[in-house]
């Protein structure tokens, strides 16, 4: 009784993975080494890709509605979720046991901040699609605060609920009520947060099944009454294609390791949950790999958008070359006498930002 009236905010992480019974399951240097430079790449690719899908939302006008408003969010929850996977890379193994309880909360509440992120901006966007197919419009009416308030309310939740184990839902003065997967989580708040985010996911399934097979019964009807304007018609259709692509990537990489959360959470003893968890990590960080892929496969215009912004970044960087060596002093070999004609590249400048800009 004395170890379950005691709180144990002072001990290393080892002290619950010994608990845990998790001693057996450290990474050698040899195995984790690798894992982490290629996790560190795939990381690497997934922020700069996101951070292209941000800064096409921004320089291109067309997409200054609430839809690729709230996708950029989206990226920007994949960004995080890269942030941290790097923490959780770099602070696991050996490391892992050296970690403080608040240190534990802050690795876990990162990727929990994350998901709940991408969950809530998947919800979000359900409301705006709807919004619009209700109202026969490609884009919803939804104003620039309303947006705005939308964004801060899914941030603000998002925080709340990975902060949650950190406020007091967690076994640091009960150990007897500790999970496996995570240590110093109570198993009554891996139930909660499995089955409420596989809740979450049923009904997004529903409500985008639900649009998608309305707008496609309104296409067909306007397809017979229209020639000319069929393909700007059939835009709502590819904007819905985009986010259940994305919806389903997001249930089928997620919904495995919520599901042995839950095992974890009902204390499934014969389901030896700890075999399954670095898969269920390479699968949530493949769904944040995919995620940029799919804006950009999908949609045509975000594609030839993020090209033109590398464009632009590549001739800026050869500029700046170009102007660092034309600032070092001649040789006598030189001729400064013919001045050379205007570069390709800055000719292609002002077509680019003519692209970008419309």
């Amino acid at each position: 009784m004395a170890l379950q009236n005691h709180c144990y905010y002072d001990r290393e992480m080892l002290f619950f993975y010994s608990n845990s019974n998790q001693t057996k399951e450290d990474w050698g240097n040899t195995q984790l080494i690798p894992v982490q430079a290629v996790g560190s790449l795939f990381c690497i690719f997934i922020l700069l890709s996101n951070l292209l899908v941000i800064a096409a939302v921004i320089t291109n006008r067309r997409f200054h509605y609430p839809f690729y408003y709230l996708l950029a969010n989206l990226a920007a929850s994949d960004f995080l979720a890269a942030i941290a996977y790097v923490y959780l890379m770099f602070n696991t193994g050996q490391a892992s046991r050296k970690l403080t309880v608040n240190g534990y909360f802050l690795r876990q509440g990162l990727l929990d901040t994350s998901l709940s992120a991408s969950l809530a901006n998947l919800l979000v966007i359900a409301l705006e699609r709807y919004i619009s197919v209700m109202n026969c419009k490609v884009h919803s009416n939804l104003t620039k605060r309303r947006v705005t308030l939308l964004i801060v309310l899914v941030w603000a939740v998002s925080i709340t609920m990975g902060a949650v184990p950190s406020l007091g839902w967690n076994c640091v003065c009960h150990l007897e009520n500790c999970s496996q997967l995570a240590p110093i989580f109570s198993r009554s708040y891996l139930i909660f947060w499995s089955v409420s985010n596989l809740v979450a996911f049923l009904v997004m399934v529903s409500v985008y099944m639900r649009i998608y097979v309305y707008v496609k019964r309104k296409t067909a009807v306007l397809k017979v009454h229209t020639s000319g304007s069929i393909n700007r018609k059939r835009t709502p259709i590819k904007l819905i294609k985009t986010v259940m692509t994305v919806l389903g990537a997001f249930v089928i990489c997620w919904t495995p390791g919520l599901v042995v959360l839950l095992l974890d959470g009902l204390n499934c003893e014969q389901c030896q949950v700890m075999k399954f968890k670095r898969w269920l990590l390479l699968l949530a960080v493949l769904n944040s790999v995919m995620n940029p892929c799919i804006y950009s496969y999908k949609d045509e215009e975000m594609w030839a958008t993020i090209k033109n912004l590398l464009h632009c970044v590549g001739n800026g960087t050869r500029r700046q070359r170009s102007s660092k060596a034309n600032s070092r002093p001649l040789s006598s070999g030189q001729d400064t006498g013919v001045s050379q004609p205007p570069s390709e590249e800055t000719k292609g400048e002002e077509e680019e930002q003519d692209i970008i800009k419309t």
